[in-house]
């Protein structure tokens, strides 16, 4: 099991714990438990509605692929914090990272 944390619009962080065995992106993981993220696409990175910010934990990830980038640059408020959550699977190295769902996803 690994705890990542959502920020809430009060600025308040919601731990959220989730096995890393099940292979799920994050995406997955927020709409079955019910958050506000879209995901319209299904998780193959061609709509951006389900954009996350990263608010620590970064440089845990790898690189943004090609087909993530082009979907972020459509976005008007991403910045380089900014993630598809269909592109994050979640991993062990995830464990305490905070994230915010951003207002388009």
């Amino acid at each position: 099991m690994i705890t990542i944390y959502l920020m809430n619009a009060d600025g308040s962080q919601e731990p959220l714990e989730v096995p890393v065995n099940i292979n799920l992106s994050l995406m997955e993981v927020l709409r079955a438990g019910g958050y506000p993220i879209a995901g319209t696409c299904g998780g193959i990175a061609l709509c951006a509605t389900c954009a996350v910010d990263i608010l620590s934990g970064n440089e845990q990830l790898s690189p943004a692929g090609d087909q993530e980038l082009d979907m972020l640059d459509l976005l008007p408020q991403s910045t380089s914090a900014t993630r598809l959550g269909c592109q994050l699977r979640l991993r062990p190295e995830m464990d305490g990272m905070v994230f915010r769902i951003t207002p388009a996803g």
